[in-house]
């Protein structure tokens, strides 16, 4: 049987020891640095100390009044349990605190300190398959697979708000938090779609491709529970990843609202919050053809244009300043160009001729 293709981590080494490696900074121009992270399990916790165990080592983060614990909802150091999952965002010490901009402010003994923490925080995102009493099957597309979300009577009400189309066919966002029992629904990630999940308009076949795509980045989860421990700290899922040969796509996967340029795995792209302003260079770690099919708008910041762009893991996502709650802001995404030229990173072979995204107008 032949070996699987390199994913994520492994595909960029090999293109590094080809191309050799990129500028160590892609940010857009006057983009503000991103926000440093922490992700991992919780180890211990007091009222004054979270210790949190990462691929690392062990990360120690002062806690105060001023930070926000976030388990479905606001709440103490009660709920930062050992054994949960945590992503930290030390807070922000400012400009001109060090010569790289990453030094988070720090506390009387050197612990960085806790502004946000997110606990136990998941999202599912995906064409409902079907509708119990409580809760939705949910196909989250063929990297992912098929869950069941449990949708308390509590967040009903809020999910319908947003949401209230829960029928076969339709596409559904949740913001969840994981039980024992799988994920549970907390709110809307973003509102319904008004469309069928297959019955999406896409771009004529001669749209021309944007330098800079814009439109809305959200985030997702689950390269930690399948094991793909390289990819979690940093990471995108990218709409319109090539299917072609070895590039890590979906064959079947739909062309979108918006026309992209393929790209493979191991491919890099600077994202620049246009929310926040911040920017960082993010690879490609999966293909997020789910994506495409949300041709929706986020309102974080005045309104978006229209469609998903790009999925962030949640380290990434809150790098860039996204709140993990909120669920979404305002991208520009530029997929970064190879060091022998200006054409941009398409990995093994190039398919845009002809290709019903578009053809490039690089």
């Amino acid at each position: 049987m032949p070996p699987p293709p390199p994913r994520g981590a492994s595909r960029r080494r090999r293109r590094a020891a080809v191309l050799g490696t990129p500028p160590g900074d892609d940010r857009p121009e006057r983009a503000r640095r991103p926000l440093d992270v922490v992700t991992g399990l919780v180890l211990d916790a007091s009222p004054h100390l979270l210790v949190v165990g990462t691929a690392g080592g062990e990360a120690r983060l002062a806690i105060s009044e001023a930070t926000t614990v976030w388990h479905g909802g606001r709440g103490g150091t009660a709920l930062l349990r050992p054994g949960r999952r945590v992503v930290v965002r030390p807070r922000d010490a400012g400009p001109g605190t060090a010569d790289d901009g990453w030094t988070a402010a720090r506390v009387p003994g050197g612990a960085r300190a806790a502004d946000r923490i997110w606990v136990d925080i998941a999202r599912v995102t995906g064409t409902i398959l079907a509708c119990g009493k409580g809760a939705v099957d949910v196909d989250m597309g063929p990297h992912r697979g098929r869950t069941r979300v449990e949708i308390p009577p509590r967040s009903l009400e809020r999910v319908l708000v947003r949401h209230p189309r829960l029928e076969p066919g339709y596409l559904i966002d949740v913001i969840c938090v994981r039980s024992p029992d799988g994920p549970r629904a907390v709110l809307p990630g973003t509102s319904q779609p008004g469309h069928r999940a297959d019955d999406l308009a896409a771009p004529e076949h001669s749209a021309p491709v944007p330098a800079v795509l814009r439109g809305t980045a959200t985030w997702f989860g689950g390269l930690d529970d399948r094991g793909d421990a390289g990819d979690v700290a940093d990471g995108a899922a990218y709409p319109a990843v090539d299917a072609e040969g070895d590039a890590g796509g979906c064959g079947n996967a739909p062309s979108g609202c918006v026309a992209f340029p393929f790209l493979s795995l191991g491919s890099e792209i600077t994202v620049h919050n246009e929310c926040d302003g911040r920017g960082a260079r993010v690879p490609v770690v999966e293909c997020g053809c789910v994506a495409a099919r949300y041709c929706d708008r986020c309102v974080e910041c005045d309104a978006s244009p229209r469609g998903r762009i790009v999925e962030l893991t949640p380290a990434a996502f809150a790098r860039l300043g996204g709140d993990l709650v909120s669920g979404c802001f305002t991208a520009a995404v530029r997929p970064l160009p190879e060091n022998s030229g200006d054409r941009p990173v398409v990995g093994e072979q190039c398919a845009l001729s002809g290709a019903s995204k578009g053809a490039a107008s690089w």
